[in-house]
């Protein structure tokens, strides 16, 4: 009898970074839980692709777990009062932090992952964040990622019994869009199940946003087209 896979819980929002970490996870002999939030983004179209990539990269379970940071506001994600930016080129998008950063974002996604984790009896989580090619959130930086392991192992019941060492696996962190595209494609990921778009019309990516600017430069380095600007693509 073969030994069962260790278990991993997956953040998952169906973008274009967190389905590489997801086939990823797979690849490296994970039993991958994934996980994804419905938080009061005005993006929930992402939802529909999560659930797709979740399904056709063999997630062994995907629960979406509804919050609702509407209440708090403060980002072009989730408060209408704000509009989302739009630019010409990524070249255009500045060094500032831009209003679609979250607050506190991924200290949330995390700490619901880290307790499903403890639920699953799994030490590993992992999560799509990038220090290159990303539009400056706080938390995307490795030294976040580090001072979140160090607190989430002080933080449960298994941590203090011994049973879990959390790992949080950031396997993109030091790859460009493009290198993640690259790697993506190399373990059969079709981008044309993902969507990354902040603003989408009618489902649609705008081409435009940040996130989409950014992803479609990682096409282009690599000589392709981003399948969400395509007439066939989500």
């Amino acid at each position: 009898m073969s030994a069962a896979k260790r278990k991993a819980v997956v953040l998952l929002s169906g973008g274009l970074d967190s389905a590489t970490v997801l086939a990823m996870a797979v690849h490296e002999g994970y039993e991958a839980y994934a996980l994804s939030f419905r938080y009061g983004q005005r993006h929930t179209v992402e939802l529909d692709a999560a659930r797709r990539v979740a399904e056709r990269l063999g997630a062994a379970r995907h629960v979406i777990a509804d919050i609702d940071l509407r209440v708090f506001g403060g980002s072009a994600l989730t408060d209408d009062a704000l509009a989302v930016p739009h630019h010409d080129s990524a070249d255009d998008l500045g060094t500032d932090i831009p209003v679609t950063y979250v607050p506190a974002r991924n200290t949330i996604f995390l700490s619901f992952a880290l307790a499903w984790a403890e639920t699953l009896d799994a030490s590993d989580v992992f999560i799509g964040v990038s220090a290159l090619d990303y539009s400056g959130y706080p938390d995307c930086r490795p030294e976040y990622i580090a001072a979140y392991e160090q607190m989430a192992n002080l933080a449960t019941k298994a941590g203090v019994e011994g049973r879990q060492r959390l790992r949080v696996h950031t396997p993109l962190i030091q790859l460009t869009k493009a290198e993640t595209i690259r790697r993506g494609l190399e373990l059969g990921v079709d981008y044309a199940w993902t969507h990354s778009c902040y603003d989408p019309v009618e489902g649609r990516a705008c081409g435009t946003c940040d996130s989409c600017l950014l992803r479609a430069r990682g096409f282009a380095e690599l000589g392709l087209v981003d399948p969400a600007l395509t007439p066939a693509g989500g």
